[in-house]
C-alpha cells in the first residue's frame, strides 16, 4: 500500500465529515446562502496568496529539476492564471478586485496558511508535499462527489465551481501531487514517513475547519 493510500484510509472519518459538511452539501444542492459562499471565495483568495508562497518554497527545495519545474509551473499557473480566473469568478458575485485585495484573512485562514508556510520552511520536503495533498486531492474528491450526485442547475455559479474541480485537468493535478507524495515517502525512513502522515492529517483537519469558517462567516471578534 502506498503512502497516499495508507494515509487516506486512516483519514476516512475526516474525509467523510468534509463531504457531509453543510457547506459542501449546500453547494451540491444549490441551497447554500450566497453570503456564505462569498465569504468562502474571499477567504480562498487570501489563502491562494500564501499558497503561492508555499509553492515557491517547494520549487526551491525540490530534490530534482523535474520536480522543481513542476512546482514552478504550478506557481506560474496559480499566480498568472488561476488568481485571475478567481477574480473574474468573484466578480460574478459582485465582489470587486479592490474588495478582494482588501480581504482580511479570518482566524482559520491565518492558522492554515501559517501552518503550510511553517511546514514549507521547517519540515522535510516530504512533509511539505504531504501538507499540500489534502487541498488538491480533497477539492477533486469534493468536485467528483458532487458531480456524481448531479449539479444544481438552479445555481449556475455553484455548478461552475463543481465542474471546475471535477474536471479532468484538476484530476490530473491531484494525481500528480499524490504520486509526488508517494515518491517522497519511498525515500523516507519510518520517522519521516510518520511526520508526513501527521502533516497530511493536520492539513486535512484545516480543510474541514476552512469549510466551518466559511459556513459560520468567521471573523475576528476583537
Amino acid at each position: 500500500m502506498s503512502f497516499a493510500e495508507n494515509i487516506e484510509t486512516k483519514a476516512v472519518p475526516i474525509r467523510e465529515a468534509i463531504l457531509a459538511h453543510p457547506f459542501i452539501r449546500g453547494v451540491g444542492d444549490g441551497s447554500l446562502p450566497v453570503e456564505k459562499f462569498k465569504h468562502y471565495i474571499e477567504q480562498d483568495y487570501a489563502y491562494l496568496i500564501d499558497y503561492s508562497r508555499v509553492l515557491a518554497v517547494a520549487s526551491a527545495r525540490a530534490p530534482d529539476l523535474e520536480t522543481m519545474g513542476w512546482f514552478a509551473s504550478l506557481l506560474d499557473e496559480t499566480l498568472n492564471t488561476e488568481m485571475d480566473l478567481h477574480r473574474r469568478y468573484c466578480a460574478e458575485f459582485g465582489i470587486t478586485r479592490e474588495q478582494l485585495d482588501a480581504t482580511r484573512p479570518a482566524p482559520t485562514t491565518v492558522a492554515y496558511t501559517s501552518y503550510l508556510l511553517k511546514t514549507a520552511h521547517q519540515g522535510s520536503f516530504g512533509e511539505l508535499v504531504a501538507s499540500l495533498l489534502p487541498c488538491q486531492w480533497g477539492y477533486w474528491e469534493i468536485g467528483d462527489h458532487l458531480a456524481r450526485s448531479g449539479v444544481p442547475q438552479q445555481a449556475p455559479l455553484y455548478c461552475q465551481w463543481i465542474q471546475m474541480y471535477a474536471s479532468q485537468e484538476f484530476a490530473a493535478l491531484a494525481q500528480e501531487i499524490r504520486a509526488l507524495a508517494d515518491r517522497a515517502a519511498q525515500d523516507a525512513g519510518p520517522l519521516q514517513t510518520e511526520a508526513m502522515g501527521q502533516a497530511y492529517l493536520t492539513s486535512l483537519r484545516f480543510e474541514y475547519q476552512f469549510w466551518e469558517m466559511a459556513y459560520n462567516l468567521e471573523q475576528w471578534t476583537v
